[in-house]
């Protein structure tokens, strides 16, 4: 069942089927993008930032030990990071990074 023509034509499909997705995009509006696409182009980074913020603190307990102090110090890091540098990819990781140090080394 599993012999190598078969692994290789599944495989051939799903890269397939994976760049038509990619690109099929591209094609259909190469002339003109419609307005809803450029205007959910517009909208949804924020959107998409704010409910991962709201899911990275939504279990965040303020009634424990720390009483959520990790947590508002590492975002409090990626704000300032991020009005400072401008830069999403650096002011995520190093709010993560310095999240992590504190949860691992300083609230044990």
């Amino acid at each position: 069942m599993n012999s190598p023509l078969h692994t290789f034509l599944l495989i051939a499909v799903m890269a397939g089927a994976t760049i038509l997705l990619r690109f099929l995009p591209f094609w259909l509006f190469s002339k003109n993008t419609p307005r809803a696409v450029l205007y959910l182009g517009q909208v949804l980074p924020y959107a998409i930032m704010t409910m991962l913020v709201v899911y990275c603190l939504r279990s965040v307990d303020i009634l424990s030990a720390s009483h959520g102090l990790p947590e508002a110090l590492a975002v409090l890091l990626v704000v300032v990071l991020h009005k400072w540098k401008h830069n999403t990819l650096l002011s995520i990781l190093a709010g993560t990074l310095f999240y992590m140090a504190l949860v691992q080394l300083v609230f044990v």
